[in-house]
């Protein structure tokens, strides 16, 4: 997937991407692995259009439009914040054995 493409969505899919909801029939996401909030989050294309990778739909379907992909996205945000992505110290060793 890459920025701008078109994804269907539907019950018991793992968002791969951050993305836009463009259209939507009864969706409901568990965002409870990002927020920590165990309600199920009701989505539609007029009031609550921000979807997240990493989240799950549990009902429904719909259509997003990728915007945030990899360390783009707010999963991959979190994880540099975290120095779970490979920069930073990593790529300052593997630098050094390089030139060994």
């Amino acid at each position: 997937l890459v920025v701008g493409d078109l994804c269907f969505i539907k019950y018991g899919d793992l968002l791969p991407a951050d993305g836009i909801l463009v259209q939507s029939s009864d969706l409901k996401i568990d965002e409870s692995s990002l927020t920590g909030e165990t309600d199920l989050i009701k989505k539609n294309e007029n009031d609550d259009v921000g979807l997240l990778s990493g989240t799950h739909v549990m009902e429904g379907s719909g259509r997003m439009v990728i915007v945030g992909v990899g360390l783009n996205s707010q999963v991959g945000s979190i994880m540099s914040l975290l120095g779970a992505t490979d920069s930073g110290k990593d790529a300052k060793e593997r630098g050094e054995k390089k030139r060994r």
